[in-house]
């Protein structure tokens, strides 16, 4: 609907809903999950089958902000995958490509071929090696830094926040051959000196969990995604995303 204006005066545009953006980890065996970070691969293929019914379609963050920025995200939903486990090329790709989905891959350049050593409980999960993250890549999957080996930002000292957010930028554009355009805050954790790093660094934006006051593209609201997560609780996540977070600034 058209909004009238007198002269001199602009007529402003209600902002746009938040973005939906699906936070994912490792996919495979879930028997032993105490941080709730594995989904099955069949649950993927499940969640990701829901979208394309509800004419939903997920595909990197920079695609979506991209078509957002154009008016044509309608019907787009980001899907992201953090700390670059191994299983993401074996478990993960095929059930994307099956669908016909793109995503985002959040890595830790300074652990190729390490393991989920941040977490004390649990099983150990292997993270993938430099041609495992170029494969993804060759595959169109967007690759972000999840910095450099996984340090809370809103902890670090001055030192080690531009190490973790420059050097690995630098690192994985090296490794890729491509522009890194986004990040994402280990541990979902974000503060206004983190946020204001990440910009310094390059990074077009940055994805956290529930970014408090915080808004703009550098500071995206995520919405968690578990192996619990049947029809009706995607549902009711997808419309209390946008119910509950406000609209971001500048996005």
């Amino acid at each position: 609907m058209s909004v009238p204006v007198d002269s001199g005066t602009r007529a402003v545009r209600s902002p746009a809903p938040v973005p939906w953006v699906a936070m994912y980890h490792s996919v495979g065996d879930c028997s032993d999950d105490p941080y709730r970070i594995t989904v099955t691969p069949d649950r993927l293929d499940r969640q990701l089958a829901w979208l394309r019914r509800r004419g939903l379609r997920g595909v990197s963050v920079a695609e979506l902000l991209a078509a957002r920025a154009r008016g044509e995200d309608r019907g787009l939903v980001g899907l992201t995958f953090d700390d670059g486990y191994a299983d993401f090329v074996d478990a993960a790709l095929p059930v994307l490509r099956r669908h016909g989905c793109g995503a985002t891959l959040f890595v830790l350049p300074g652990r190729l071929g390490g393991h989920n050593a941040w977490d004390p409980l649990g099983p150990r999960k292997p993270l993938l090696t430099a041609d495992g993250i170029r494969h993804a890549a060759e595959q169109g999957i967007e690759i972000g830094s999840h910095g450099l080996t996984h340090v809370d930002l809103t902890k670090a000292d001055d030192v080690t926040l531009k190490v973790e957010t420059v050097e690995s930028r630098v690192a994985l554009t090296e490794l890729t051959g491509a522009p890194v355009a986004g990040f994402c805050y280990p541990y979902g954790t974000v503060d206004q000196r983190a946020v204001d790093a990440v910009r310094d660094a390059g990074y077009a934006y940055a994805c956290a969990i529930d970014p408090g006051p915080l808004t703009g593209p550098h500071a995206l609201p995520r919405l968690h995604i578990g192996q619990h997560d049947t029809a009706v609780r995607l549902l009711l996540k997808y419309r209390l995303h946008r119910l509950r977070r406000r609209p971001v600034e500048g996005v």
